[in-house]
């Protein structure tokens, strides 16, 4: 059964279509590492859709925010103004929905879901440091994460952590422990602005890296409508 894996969507519905429409036909099942909302402006669309079609999601860090105002101290200005505006916007049924998303990491036809990393959903994997300090949390030998916005991932070998650079297709071997990331639908931030999501296709172990363009200019103006800050209109077209 392929799944179609996808992480920090941040209310961009643009970026979402896109992607829908370039996996359509290869996938079965639609699996979210969190962040379904904050810094776009579609936070309701992109829930009902999530509510309607997703199969399994674990929430993120800018999804708990609307739940829990307090977290937002940590957050930087235009991330908590656009948390703010999120709260406010969001209907009770997709509130409601954000309460039933679970904590990570998750476990999941053989491989684990998770927001930021294993020990803590607000951690970010960015490093091979990073991973080194939390390999003996992995659980199983496949763990796809988010949080970065940064599509590739890590190899966790006995003799160390190797990056892994986001080729078409990614074979999963045995002996190995694998740390994957998507990439970010709707916020990228690895320099390129098109959006990322990932399938993985446990029968042949392979899991296959993709980016597809949209139209950033549609998802820019929504966000100067709504009145949230320039930064995060101006970041999309950059990818950063």
């Amino acid at each position: 059964m392929p799944y179609l894996i996808l992480s920090d969507i941040h209310a961009n519905l643009e970026a979402l279509k896109a992607v829908l429409s370039d996996a359509r036909g290869r996938y079965e099942q639609i699996l979210c590492l969190g962040d379904l909302v904050g810094y776009g402006a579609d936070p309701n669309a992109v829930l009902e859709w999530a509510r309607a079609n997703v199969t399994v999601a674990v929430r993120g860090n800018h999804d708990k925010a609307c739940l829990e105002p307090e977290t937002l101290e940590y957050f930087r200005p235009m991330a908590r103004a656009a948390a703010i505006w999120t709260r406010e916007v969001l209907t009770p049924e997709n509130l409601r929905y954000l309460e039933t998303l679970p904590r990570g990491p998750l476990h999941y036809d053989g491989f684990d879901l998770v927001h930021g990393s294993p020990v803590d959903e607000d951690e970010y994997l960015f490093s091979l440091s990073d991973v080194a300090q939390i390999r003996s949390e992995l659980q199983s030998g496949l763990l796809f994460f988010g949080h970065t916005h940064v599509q590739g991932g890590f190899l966790v070998s006995r003799n160390g952590v190797k990056s892994i650079e986001p080729i078409r297709e990614l074979a999963i071997e045995a002996n190995y422990s694998y740390l994957l990331n998507p990439g970010s639908v709707g916020q990228p931030r690895d320099g390129d602005p098109r959006a990322a999501y990932a399938i993985y296709s446990p029968r042949e172990r392979v899991v296959e890296y993709h980016r597809v363009s949209y139209s950033v200019a549609q998802a820019a103006a929504k966000i100067l409508t709504a009145g949230l800050p320039e930064s995060l209109a101006a970041r999309l077209y950059e990818g950063v």
